[in-house]
């Protein structure tokens, strides 16, 4: 189940807290990138349930954590009381005072519907100087799912979807960025395939969990065949010995604000 939020449309929290970890465990690198210092005020923009907010803060720094869904965000304020966090729309978020580091991870493809609109917001958050840190999925990212996805669809004769993501070449993003007022100090475009370990029935499973929105359309009684034709077109991809990979490709960023 996917929460519908505008700007800042994620997965269910049950799925984020224990299906998902990866998510936040591959955060890690992002959070070393960023390297907050004492005292440095920081937005975690679309924090989900606060776990990289907590490393951030725990390094010293005053995090703010913003994420569109509102049982995320109380989530996060029940698992860490001593940290702020607000529901806010990555495309229009204010604050009252700049901070020095806007971070996100994982987050921004989820808010693709108005990109230049996030990197203007992100901008007026922040000081001048400040750093924009961020990882996010890049052009190519999950395509052999998302082919799938399409081709299923098609022959079930339902309208091709519409997927709720945003992954952007890196000369696209680059260049938002220096539209939106930021200079672009380091920018990385890899593939990362990751296991799909909490999604037994492979391409399936990740759809119900990353794209179960979709599944709201379908007729009950095809969503089943459905899906299990995506695993059959799937699988020759993204199916090994080991398990069902997710083909990730990720745009990892460091921007200041001129």
């Amino acid at each position: 189940m996917l929460n519908d939020t505008p700007g800042m449309t994620r997965w269910s929290v049950r799925t984020h807290d224990t299906g998902f970890g990866y998510v936040s465990a591959y955060g890690a690198p992002l959070v070393d990138l960023l390297d907050p210092r004492p005292g440095e005020r920081v937005v975690d923009l679309g924090c989900g349930i606060g776990v990289l907010s907590a490393e951030i803060t725990a390094r010293g720094a005053h995090v703010l954590g913003i994420d569109g869904s509102a049982a995320m965000i109380e989530k996060a304020l029940a698992q860490y009381p001593g940290i702020d966090f607000i529901v806010g729309d990555g495309s229009d978020f204010t604050v009252a005072q700049p901070y020095d580091a806007v971070f996100s991870n994982a987050a921004l493809h989820w808010m693709g519907r108005e990109p230049d609109a996030v990197i203007a917001s992100v901008r007026e958050a922040l000081a001048p100087g400040g750093r924009f840190v961020a990882e996010m999925g890049g052009a190519g990212n999950c395509a052999a799912l998302t082919a799938a996805m399409s081709t299923a669809w098609r022959e079930h004769g339902l309208p091709e979807p519409d997927l709720p993501w945003y992954f952007p070449t890196p000369a696209e993003y680059a260049a938002r960025l220096e539209r939106g007022g930021f200079v672009v100090r380091l920018l990385e475009y890899f593939d990362r395939p990751t296991p799909m370990d909490e999604c037994p029935d492979g391409a399936a499973g990740w759809v119900r969990m990353f794209a179960g929105s979709l599944l709201r359309t379908v007729p009950t009684g095809m969503v089943e065949p459905l899906l299990r034709r995506v695993n059959e077109l799937a699988a020759p991809a993204l199916r090994r010995e080991t398990g069902w990979m997710a083909d990730y490709v990720r745009l990892r960023f460091a921007a200041v604000r001129r």
